[in-house]
């Protein structure tokens, strides 16, 4: 059989930007096809023109071998191709039946006709594993069974093709396993897969094919047997990237942050007690629930602190809300950059300036404009911001930028202390070397650095030292030179180390 959708020469464009030139693909029934690049490469443009978010400027797309026009997502899924957002498109104020039939419900006499819409969906449900009722509301599910009704989403309507983006970039590790299982069994059934994804070893694990974009356009594809991580940076990149968690040795401080006896409103029971020196990173490791974001939280103020006591210089510091914190000289960069740390509807120039807005205000009420102009453009060419102006929509920048903005928001308050949690979470290998030479340049500066991460590869290239917790407190602490994905993971899973 030849293949199932064809690609030919797409070609879009945007205003100041080239988002596709002249880019082939093809997908064969039953294939799990990975389309791999880094932020900008073009991913998500291709994926929505596949799936007529967006039409195309020229070029062609085959399906069964006769071009096809998409004008919009229904005539998409009328021909059997949907797309799963990474930001789920569920409506979780109706039951689990209504989402998968929304717009479609079967009727009788006018009226939906809800013993079909059960009956129809229980087939489906079962079809992915997912034991719920279809009168369960979506809001009562987790991320990753949400996922799957999404999935169900897309059977019914017998779709054979499905493009997953960043499938997996919100659920914990069982219910990915889950998700590749479902996977698996629709590739059996020859349904077609696009599976978009940043972690490579996901590709590694379920890609029959690798399509590798690069500057909008096809930069080469990798076979089965030729997947490999190091291959796939270096095309997605353009460059060797073996140093990639190059460190440079500094000295590290004296003692900056000095906790003790620190209990978190998660995990009341457990006490925290660690520091951080001036120029040292430590990453914080654990599997999901380990109570890592909580701590980061109760340092910053956000939540409140049971007991226990927080030094930041020697000095007692009480923390009673993120202000307190922010005078201190602590700084936090929150794991959810779209909800917590940038607003997407400001420009570039208004998140930047924000946190130091009060700060620099004159005559403490009006805005110091010529200043924040004068922060955000250093910021932009410091972090190596990819913006056209300081003017931009954050929205409109890549996952990668959105981060740089992130991070730009507090590094003109010059932080002593520095929390990051998952900071390069859905972003592209390029961007995650740029942040890791950040991190590595700050810390040389002399600022403490404490983040946390659910990638090991980042916990055991990028740490000083590391501490490992497990369902809020912390059993264990690594030197450098002791870290390895097995001591780790004995730690995570709780294994005290004595």
């Amino acid at each position: 059989m030849g293949p199932l959708l064809e690609v030919s020469k797409l070609t879009k464009r945007f205003p100041g930007v080239l988002a596709l030139d002249s880019v082939n693909l093809s997908l064969n029934p039953g294939e799990v096809l990975a389309v791999v690049g880094e932020n900008g490469a073009g991913k998500s443009t291709l994926m929505k023109i596949l799936a007529g978010v967006e039409t195309s400027d020229s070029g062609e797309i085959r399906l069964r071998g006769r071009p096809v026009h998409f004008k919009s997502v229904r005539d998409a899924l009328h021909s059997g191709i949907a797309l799963i957002h990474q930001e789920l498109n569920l409506s979780d104020n109706l039951d689990v039946s209504a989402n998968i039939y929304l717009g479609r419900e079967p009727r009788r006499f006018g009226f939906i006709d809800r013993r079909r819409l059960y009956a129809e969906s229980e087939p489906l449900l079962r079809q992915i594993g997912l034991d719920c009722s279809p009168r369960t509301l979506v809001s009562e599910l987790s991320i990753g069974r949400q996922q799957m009704v999404e999935i169900s989403k897309a059977l019914s309507i017998h779709a054979r093709v499905l493009i997953m983006d960043e499938p997996t970039s919100s659920l914990t590790q069982h219910e990915t396993e889950q998700l590749f299982r479902v996977i698996r069994e629709l590739r059996n059934r020859d349904v077609s897969i696009i599976y978009i994804s940043h972690r490579l070893a996901e590709v590694k694990e379920l890609a029959d094919r690798v399509a590798v974009l690069r500057d909008g356009r096809n930069a080469d594809e990798l076979g089965r047997g030729e997947i490999d991580h190091d291959r796939m940076v270096k095309l997605m990149v353009g460059r060797d990237l073996s140093q990639f968690y190059q460190r440079r040795p500094h000295e590290i401080g004296t003692p900056l942050l000095e906790v003790e006896e620190l209990r978190t409103p998660a995990h009341p029971k457990h006490s925290l007690s660690f520091d951080v020196r001036r120029g040292e990173m430590i990453g914080i490791a654990g599997l999901v629930g380990a109570g890592r974001t909580e701590l980061l939280r109760t340092l910053f103020g956000i939540d409140r602190a049971v007991s226990g006591s927080i030094r930041l210089g020697g000095v007692r510091l009480e923390v009673l809300g993120p202000a307190d914190a922010i005078r201190a000289g602590v700084a936090l960069v929150p794991e959810d950059r779209k909800q917590q740390g940038i607003i997407l509807e400001m420009a570039v120039r208004e998140n930047i300036s924000l946190a130091g807005e009060r700060q620099h205000a004159k005559a403490g009420v009006f805005r110091d404009r010529a200043h924040e102009q004068s922060v955000t453009q250093s910021m932009i060419e410091e972090l190596r911001i990819k913006t056209p102006h300081d003017r931009q929509l954050v929205q409109f920048l890549s996952g990668g930028n959105q981060q740089k903005v992130a991070l730009g928001t507090w590094l003109p308050l010059k932080p002593r202390l520095l929390l990051l949690d998952e900071p390069t979470r859905g972003i592209d290998i390029g961007a995650k070397q740029e942040i890791y030479r950040l991190m590595e340049e700050l810390a040389e500066s002399g600022v403490a650095i404490l983040f946390v991460s659910s990638e090991m590869a980042e916990i055991l290239g990028m740490s000083d030292r590391a501490l490992v917790m497990h369902q809020g407190r912390i059993t264990g602490e690594l030197q450098r030179a002791d870290l390895s994905e097995e001591a780790v993971m004995q730690l995570a899973t709780g294994k005290e180390r004595r």
